[in-house]
């Protein structure tokens, strides 16, 4: 298999990318396949479960001419990319085995779970000679967007609060999202993924020197702060005790002295599930609240303001429904896919990413007596 070049990426005159989804939980069903499905620049041919029945519900359903058990199953020549959507234990496995087929990977967040994992990618990546991409989908909103051409007016950056506080969201009831050995980690890895891919690069290139924070497990295994928008059969066929944080906290400081205040939350006696971020520069402050991910009980539209000298001004925003970024990502992954300067870029800022969030559990002391926070999907050391 060969990885996607100009020629490839689909126009008036070429076909679609040809893809196959691999994992068909909730991101997989609910999220990619049916997106994939409605766009004209992508056809799907072949769905991956290992769960027989699963799988040969979901072609019949989206009528997809192939299924197969495993990825290491797809035919040489049957696709052009493979979107990894598996639980989270399992995504930098199966993306490098796709990768050192030659095969490029579209990878759901979190891309890895340990910096070590991170390393093995882009070892994949090379060896392989395709290019992994990573799903980046807040980067994609138009009012995250509207944020970042903002904070450009504002000179140098000295600080950013970024915060994603979910009222009642703790997803899957008691599901592998809640197993630290299958998630990697709780909110921290969940929603602060999302935080930190759209933070990160607005602090530049600089090294994050320092990496510190707490945890918390108040409300995981509480049955009345699990996400609503899960279906009441998914939730009650998962009765397992959670062993991961609900809650976690981080402060970063740059090498060059920026510094971001995080929080991520799965579960609050906040009202409305709300996201935050405020940029704070030499020349003013740019203040974005809205709502990430499909919770319904969301602020109803988001509002970005600039204040310079006391004075703040709300800037415009387009309206898009939930979820716009995800079909913007799509329409963005042909001409990444065909652009050989993007092959290491994903693996890298995953590699930043992933080790913040390693940093933040190593710090992180335990709530209760005997207890230690996760450590990027592996027991405390």
């Amino acid at each position: 298999m060969s990885g996607v070049s100009a020629a490839d990426v689909p126009g008036p005159d070429r076909p679609p990318l040809r893809v196959a989804v691999a994992g068909l939980g909730w991101a997989g069903r609910e999220i990619w396949l049916p997106r994939l499905v409605a766009h004209p620049a992508y056809t799907v041919t072949a769905v991956v479960d290992p769960e027989a029945t699963l799988r040969h519900r979901v072609q019949q359903d989206s009528a997809v001419p192939y299924a197969y058990d495993s990825v290491d199953d797809l035919p040489d020549g049957l696709v052009d990319l493979v979107v990894v959507a598996v639980p989270n234990h399992l995504h930098s496995d199966i993306a490098a085995r796709v990768l050192r087929r030659g095969l490029p990977v579209f990878v759901e967040k979190p891309v890895c779970l340990t910096s070590a994992e991170a390393t093995a990618l882009a070892e994949a990546e090379r060896e392989g000679g395709a290019v992994l991409l990573a799903g980046s989908a807040a980067r994609y909103r138009a009012d995250v967007r509207a944020l970042i051409a903002a904070s450009a007016t504002l000179g140098a950056i000295r600080h950013v609060d970024v915060a994603w506080v979910r009222a009642r969201g703790v997803p899957d009831g008691g599901g592998w999202f809640t197993q630290r050995q299958l998630s990697g980690g709780g909110a921290l890895v969940d929603l602060g993924w999302h935080l930190l891919d759209t933070v990160l690069p607005l602090l530049g290139p600089a090294a994050i020197a320092h990496a510190v924070g707490s945890v918390s497990d108040d409300f995981v295994n509480d049955a009345a702060h699990h996400a609503a928008w899960r279906s009441e059969q998914e939730a009650a066929a998962r009765r397992s005790v959670g062993d991961v944080e609900d809650t976690a906290r981080g402060f970063l400081l740059t090498e060059d002295g920026v510094s971001v205040a995080l929080h991520a939350c799965w579960a609050s006696h906040e009202a409305r599930d709300r996201t935050t971020i405020t940029v704070q520069g030499v020349d003013g402050v740019a203040s974005l609240r809205c709502t990430f991910g499909f919770s319904p009980n969301r602020d109803p539209v988001p509002v970005l303001t600039r204040t310079v000298a006391g004075e703040a001004v709300r800037l415009p925003l387009p309206e898009e429904p939930v979820g716009a970024e995800y079909d913007r990502q799509l329409d963005a992954l042909p001409g990444l896919l065909a652009d050989p300067a993007n092959r290491g870029l994903a693996v890298n800022e995953a590699h930043r990413t992933i080790d913040v969030i390693e940093r933040i559990y190593h710090s992180a002391r335990p709530t209760r007596p005997g207890r230690r926070p996760a450590l990027a999907g592996r027991p405390g050391r």
